[in-house]
Order: C-alpha cells, then sequence, then structure tokens
C-alpha cells in the first residue's frame, strides 16, 4: 500500500538539519527543538485532516482491532482524545508526516542511517483545566516499547500551532534518558493511561534519587511548523491545556534502523504484545516484523 518515494532534501530542507551542536545537545539532554520544518499551509492542512477525521473521516480502518488502541470516538465526549495509527488511516495526514525532512531531522540526532515509523497517534487536548484526565503523567516510552531491541527510538511531538506552558506543552526531564533505571516490574510494559499517576510520579523521584540527579522539568516552547522530538528513555509529559483553545498535535514515534522484535516476558511468563505485533507481516521465523511496509515504512534513507 505505502509507496517508495526516494529520500532527497533540497538545499533549503539541508539548510534545516540539525547542526553537529544540536546532535550533541540531543544526545546530551534527550531532546532537542527543530527550526521550521512544516509550512503554516501544511500545519494548517493538518488542522483541517484532523478534523475530517474526528467528523468520521477515514481512507482506510485497521484490518484488526490491536489489544491495547487508543481510539477516540464521539460518544467518548470532550475529553483528552487519543487515536493511534492516524498515520495509516489519513492519507492527508500521511502524506505531510512523510515529509522526508523530518525523518531526516531525527536521523541525524539519533545518529541512525534510516528511520522507520513505529506509530503515531493524533492528540486533542481540550481547554477544561479542571479535568485532571487532561493531564499526562511522567513516562518514558522505552517502559511499553519492550518488545523492542533498540535503545535508540524517539518520537516527533508535533503541534498543530503555537504551543505553550499555558497549552500544557510536552515537557521533558533534561537528560533522564542517561539515568540507569532501578528496575523495571510488570507494570512499566503498561502505557500511561493504564497506570495511577501518582505511581509514575513516585517512579521518577526515586530514579532521580538513586541517579543522584535532580528533576529539572524543561517545558518546550514550540512554534508553529517546529517540532520537539524526545529519546525513548527521556521522562516527559505535561499539564493542563489553561487557554481558552484545544492543543492539537500528533506524537510521531519512530524506529532507528537497528530495531527489530524481540521476545519481552513478565513475571507470570507472558509475552508481552505491542499493539503493531498484530497488525504487522510475520518474518521467516513467524515473529513481528517491525518493517512491515504497511505499519512500519521507511521515512527516511541515507543515499549510497
Amino acid at each position: 500500500m505505502m509507496t517508495t518515494e526516494p529520500f532527497q532534501l533540497s538545499d533549503h530542507d539541508r539548510a534545516l538539519l540539525p547542526s553537529d551542536d544540536d546532535v550533541q545537545f540531543y544526545q546530551e539532554h534527550g531532546w532537542y527543538l527543530s527550526k521550521k520544518l512544516l509550512t503554516d499551509d501544511e500545519v494548517d492542512t493538518l488542522v483541517e485532516a484532523s478534523e475530517r477525521f474526528y467528523a468520521g473521516h477515514r481512507d482506510r480502518t485497521l484490518p484488526v482491532r490491536p489489544p491495547r488502541l487508543a481510539y477516540w470516538e464521539p460518544e467518548k465526549g470532550d475529553v483528552h482524545r487519543h487515536n493511534d495509527y492516524i498515520f495509516y488511516e489519513d492519507d492527508t495526514i500521511r502524506s505531510i508526516l512523510s515529509k522526508p525532512l523530518i525523518g531526516a531531522v531525527a536521523a541525524r540526532i539519533a545518529e541512525t542511517s534510516q528511520i522507520r515509523l513505529w506509530n503515531s497517534t493524533l492528540i486533542y487536548k481540550p481547554p477544561r483545566p479542571e479535568d485532571e484526565g487532561n493531564i499526562v503523567p511522567w513516562h518514558f516510552d522505552r517502559h511499553y516499547w519492550q518488545t523492542c531491541t533498540s535503545d535508540e527510538m524517539l518520537t516527533a511531538f508535533i503541534p498543530f500551532h503555537d504551543c505553550d506552558e499555558e497549552m500544557g506543552t510536552i515537557t521533558m526531564v533534561d537528560g533522564s534518558h542517561r539515568w540507569k533505571e532501578i528496575g523495571g516490574n510488570d507494570a512499566t510494559t503498561k502505557h500511561f493511561a493504564e497506570r495511577d499517576r501518582s505511581e509514575l510520579d513516585e517512579m521518577l523521584e526515586e530514579n532521580a534519587a538513586f541517579n543522584n540527579e535532580t528533576v529539572r522539568k524543561v517545558p518546550v516552547v514550540i512554534p508553529k511548523g517546529h517540532i520537539s522530538f524526545h529519546h525513548c528513555r527521556t521522562y516527559h509529559g505535561s499539564g493542563l491545556n489553561r487557554s481558552d483553545r484545544p492543543r492539537r498535535a500528533i506524537s510521531f514515534h519512530l524506529q532507528d534502523r537497528t530495531n527489530q522484535w524481540r521476545p519481552f516476558e513478565i513475571s507470570t511468563g507472558e509475552r508481552v504484545v505491542y499493539n503493531n505485533d498484530v497488525l504487522v507481516r510475520k518474518d521467516a521465523n513467524g515473529n513481528p516484523d517491525y518493517q512491515d511496509p504497511d505499519f512500519c515504512p521507511v521515512l527516511w534513507q541515507e543515499q549510497a
């Protein structure tokens, strides 16, 4: 279904790639705020496409419903919306997120020669400061990507407008991707939405203390068209939307070249199943293939 496009950048796009200092910053801090990678027209098109999606438009639907799918539907009301696999279901959004420049920026800071899609989530945080369900608690993504072999995956957070603290922008715990972890448990394989917020807050503080580190929270103020990237082990979260308009964004999760499936068991002996595992094709050994071109297409490839 997905078509392969040539991975080329114009001179204008090459000027927007991270500098050597930017790459070093990402490696040291675990996050990076890009230059303006999307035009205003492209961002406005994302808004329009998301509204059509919320009204029921689909270019295609998932062939099966994964076990832990986040999928807002109108009957759920005016709540914090998450819709996984937006890249798969909406052609307009896919065409913009497939822009080679986004993958090239990710590849440069992650120091990999290839970037593939891992997952994508359309997000809508309503302007309801009284609703604590809009708070995203402290977590890092690697915890629930345990079926992956790579520790270098990353996420691009793409707001559809200027995004600041008032709107509940993404906030990083600076340098936390370099911490050693105390140790995981069965609960850490679950998405933050399935866990108690106080437990996650406590885990952050415990890990900071274990590493003799201070929790330095950095709200990332993101101008329209710019993108915030973070490492899969960087603790992050977001606060309430205290503005008078919804906070719209996409979380664009990305794989580096080395990533592939691995078995991962919890204490009961039960194997962890990530949503992709029931959607992607099987490899020669009958295991999930994280290079499936329909669900995990290549977004950037360095040319020989």
